[in-house]
């Protein structure tokens, strides 16, 4: 994340060689060797994926504050700024592209392939009494009997203290724009505690679903998809607050001007897609 600079270089700032997208894939690699491990079992996979969350911490916390400093130290101009405006903008269309492949398949499950099973002469084939009728318990009843969660009320209410953040953090913006420090302060705290308390209200329905709707991951594909896009969002939420919070560390250290503020920007947007896709989600996957 960068920052606008209180000045600007007359040139365009190449940076030295750095060690952190080294440190940043040993983290990804002990993230990939982590999980699969994990899943199936193996003793390792839990140490190698806390040993990818410790290098991640050191490689975020030290990336981005040599970024920071280059920024405040007037090193970055227009075209610096230009350049992580368009590096941003690609990596929340990847982020898009992330979530569409999620969206896909729950799209593909339910309206396309369960459909065609129910025409499909499977009674020679597959197995007896198949309904095409979603959710599914899978082939003769696989999967455990569960409930689904409706919208209300805990999705509902994380769909307002959504919203609501994207008020609080848009009236932040216009805090820092007219140099109010006091409001963008306030404003912006507000905003990450909306988001605390989003995914706190997360966690309990997890444990609901968990305890008394039997609905897991291994819920035959609605526990699948539903997991991996509530599970995967609440992720991004969780790395958007963690965004506004260093933006707010940064406030409070005097950092940023009304013209000047990029690193705010970034946040902000991703802040903004956060919630976009989790409407998209709060239809799809609650109401549908």
């Amino acid at each position: 994340m960068a920052a606008g600079a209180h000045s600007q270089a007359p040139y365009y700032y190449v940076p030295p060689p750095s060690r952190w997208p080294m440190v940043g894939s040993i983290a990804l690699l002990c993230f990939g060797f982590g999980m699969s491990g994990w899943v199936n079992g193996a003793a390792y996979g839990p140490w190698m994926f806390t040993a990818f969350l410790a290098i991640l911490i050191y490689m975020m916390v030290g990336w981005f504050s040599t970024v920071a400093k280059e920024s405040e130290s007037g090193l970055y101009n227009q075209r610096v700024d230009t350049a992580f405006r368009w590096s941003m903008g690609w990596f929340i269309f990847s982020e898009v592209m992330f979530f569409a492949a999620f969206f896909g398949a729950l799209y593909y499950a339910r309206t396309i392939s369960m459909p065609w099973l129910g025409d499909f002469d499977h009674k020679s084939v597959l197995w007896p009494d198949f309904k095409s009728v979603w959710p599914n318990l899978g082939p003769a009843g696989v999967v455990e009997t569960f409930q689904t969660i409706g919208p209300w009320p805990i999705p509902t209410i994380n769909t307002a203290l959504l919203l609501a953040s994207g008020v609080t953090l848009t009236i932040a913006h216009h805090a820092l724009k007219e140099s109010r420090r006091g409001p963008l302060v306030f404003w912006l705290f507000v905003t990450i505690l909306l988001g605390a308390v989003f995914l706190g209200c997360q966690a309990y329905e997890y444990i609901h679903a968990y305890r008394d709707l039997n609905l897991k991951l291994t819920s035959g594909v609605f526990g699948s998809t539903f997991f991996m896009l509530t599970g995967f969002h609440g992720f991004h939420v969780t790395v958007g607050a963690i965004m506004l919070a260093v933006v707010l560390f940064r406030i409070l250290k005097g950092h940023f001007t009304s013209e000047n503020h990029f690193a705010f920007e970034a946040a902000a947007w991703y802040w903004h897609f956060v919630d976009v896709v989790w409407l998209g989600l709060y239809v799809v996957v609650y109401w549908l």
